[in-house]
Formats: structure tokens, sequence, C-alpha cells
């Protein structure tokens, strides 16, 4: 179920100067509060640049023990807290089936548009959060929603389904399995 903001929290602020179009803040039925676009965005466009302190592994993993946290990671080791400095994209929402993209170019975070952007339709982004952490359940509602912002593990191949496809095929398959020794 989506958390809806409080009545006395402030309406936040998106900075003008990291956007590239008219965009607004207002409660999402996705998850708190959504950026929405006030004018189209075509396709392929850059909308607004990710902001914050940009913070090291151990404090990013002491930052994200919080209720809330607008952690985007940046490399293996930088993170970029968006509650801390953030151009306001940081309420971009999660959607499996977004309208956005994260381009990651020289060290700044920029959020594109996937497609053309009607307004007054809310910004979503793939959060593609690792299979292996934590499940977060998902609210974007969509046809084909994961049912989690969390990626599913991809399935390994079967050993028998390789060789099956040989025999059939004709056609050596690679596969990464080890020999044992005897």
């Amino acid at each position: 179920m989506p958390t809806a903001p409080s009545k006395k929290e402030p309406i936040p602020q998106i900075d003008e100067k990291k956007a590239c179009f008219a965009l607004e803040v207002r409660p999402s039925p996705i998850h708190r509060w959504g950026i929405y676009a006030k004018e189209l965005i075509p396709k392929g466009r850059k909308i607004i640049e990710y902001t914050g302190e940009k913070i090291n592994r151990k404090e990013t993993n002491r930052r994200a023990d919080g209720p809330l946290n607008y952690l985007f990671t940046l490399t293996s080791y930088w993170t970029i807290d968006g509650s801390v400095g953030g151009s306001g994209a940081q309420y971009i929402n999660h959607c499996c089936t977004p309208n956005c993209y994260a381009w990651i170019l020289r060290g700044h975070i920029l959020y594109m548009s996937a497609r053309d952007i009607q307004p007054g339709e809310e910004l979503t982004i793939d959060y593609r959060f690792d299979h292996d952490v934590a499940a977060v359940p998902c609210a974007c509602g969509a046809a084909d929603c994961r049912g989690t912002i969390n990626l599913k593990k991809e399935p390994k191949p079967r050993k028998k389904a390789a060789r099956k496809a040989t025999k059939t095929t004709g056609k050596r398959v690679k596969t990464t399995a080890k020999k044992r020794s005897r």
C-alpha cells in the first residue's frame, strides 16, 4: 500500500537549474510525492539531473537503514543521497513500465525520457533493485508489474537442456559447467 505524504509535510521543490522542462511535485498514487510533466517532453531528451551529497559505501550502508532514503548508486563505491541537496529528481517514483531511464555520464546521473511524456503524466523510472536484497513491494499498478521493485532472478540454464539442444540441432552449445576431476 503506497504511503501518502502527511498534510503538515511541506511540498518538496524542484531545482529549476537542474531541470530541462517544466515539472511539478504532487502527491502520487504510487508513493508519497511524485514528479509530473507540465509540458510535453519528447523521447530521448534530458529531463533532470539527479543530484545530492556524494557518499561512500560505509555511509551509504548507514543511511540505507532509515525509513525513507533517496540513495542512487553511482559506482561500486559512490552513492548520491538525494535527500541532501537533491534536485527534486529523488521524487521520481518506480514503475515496472517506466517513461524515463537513468544515464550516468562522467559522474552525473541524468534522467532521460524513454518515450514522449504528456503534460500531467507522472515521471517514472525502473529502480532495478538487485534480486539479492530484501524484496520491496511495488505499487506502480502497471499491467505487467513484477510485484516488486527488485529485478527477478534469471534462472540458470540446466545442463540437460543444453545437451538436448546439441542432440536436436547438431550444434554444440557452450556451457559454463566445470568438469569433475576423477
